[in-house]
């Protein structure tokens, strides 16, 4: 038997574990201190995603925060392509983190002595257009986390001059600012989801999101176009819609979605029967409340009164019902 994280003891309440990518003061601890349930629990910094998903798979963690879009650089593809190849997972929250970043260095050393910046590669995409522009002749290193490249400044690890880290990086360690907000766009935010085993979906709020991995069935003409319409003829928006390769040949590709609503809605559960109709691999990863909350509207023809209507309806022809 597979004891959890937070299997009952003897002595107390249950403790949970929740695992981020770390050092302390990375974005995801700053996501994972939105989660009101993980509060006055265990955290377990990680190096990856892969790391932070096997715990929750093992059972050393009840959840995982893990990031999965940016509003500048989109999707996450290393988060992508686990959540698509590690079975057992579900999606049980979302949250939204705003994303700024300072330049640091060893305390003593100039801007201008900086040819060598540690950072991770989505973070030095964030900040390029700045780093091109101040430090035109600069190299970058990449870095596990935005913290891990400006902690590699003070434990000899890291050959960097300088490395990009979040505003809060000071609080944790003698480092010195070079220059602040120094990312290329100050409306900059990554979607954080909070990660665990396969659950029932909580009950919709109204204010819902569900998202999928959908692989087509072959390449041909209007493919892409058939899958999409099993949300367009329910009313179902996509909020995101991302091609990863299946990486079994050239050409083939999975589908990411995010779709407005929860699977108990029953314009959402049709348009799940549909796809599962249509495609030969339908991953859910999970329907869960909106970070941002926002109502998800839809017209009425396709509110759930009429769904049931319609079937009732049908119910009525086959049993041999008059049709009034």
């Amino acid at each position: 038997m597979l004891v959890t994280a937070a299997s009952p003891t003897a002595s107390g309440p249950v403790r949970r574990t929740y695992s981020f990518l770390g050092p302390a003061g990375t974005f995801t601890e700053a996501a994972l201190a939105q989660v009101p349930e993980a509060r006055g629990h265990q955290w377990v910094p990680v190096h990856n995603v892969g790391e932070a998903l096997a715990d929750v798979i093992e059972g050393r963690s009840d959840a995982a925060m893990i990031a999965i879009e940016n509003s500048v650089d989109g999707g996450v593809s290393t988060t992508q392509d686990a959540l698509a190849t590690v079975p057992g997972l579900r999606i049980i929250g979302e949250y939204l983190v705003p994303v700024n970043f300072v330049l640091v260095a060893r305390p003593g050393t100039r801007l201008a002595d900086v040819s060598l910046v540690a950072g991770h590669p989505v973070a030095y995409a964030q900040c390029l257009q700045w780093l091109t522009r101040e430090l035109p002749e600069h190299a970058h290193i990449p870095a596990a986390s935005n913290v891990a490249s400006a902690i590699g400044l003070l434990d000899g690890t890291s050959d960097a001059d300088a490395a990009i880290a979040p505003p809060t990086i000071t609080e944790h360690h003698d480092l010195e600012v070079l220059a602040e907000n120094i990312g290329d766009n100050p409306n900059a935010v990554t979607r954080f989801v909070l990660v665990g085993r396969t659950v029932a979906p909580t009950p919709p709020t109204g204010a819902d999101k569900t998202s999928l991995i959908v692989e087509l069935p072959k390449d041909y003409p209007g493919a892409l176009l058939e899958l999409l319409e099993q949300f367009a003829t329910r009313g179902i928006n996509l909020s995101l819609l991302a091609s990863r390769p299946i990486g079994d040949a050239l050409g083939r590709y999975r589908f990411v979605i995010d779709a407005d609503g929860h699977i108990q809605d029953e314009r959402m559960a049709d348009a799940l029967l549909g796809l599962r109709r249509f495609s030969p691999k339908v991953i859910f990863l999970g329907s869960y409340p909106r970070a941002d909350r926002v109502v998800v509207r839809y017209p009425d023809r396709y509110s759930d009164d009429i769904f049931v209507e319609a079937r009732d309806w049908l119910r009525g022809l086959l049993s041999g019902e008059p049709d009034l």
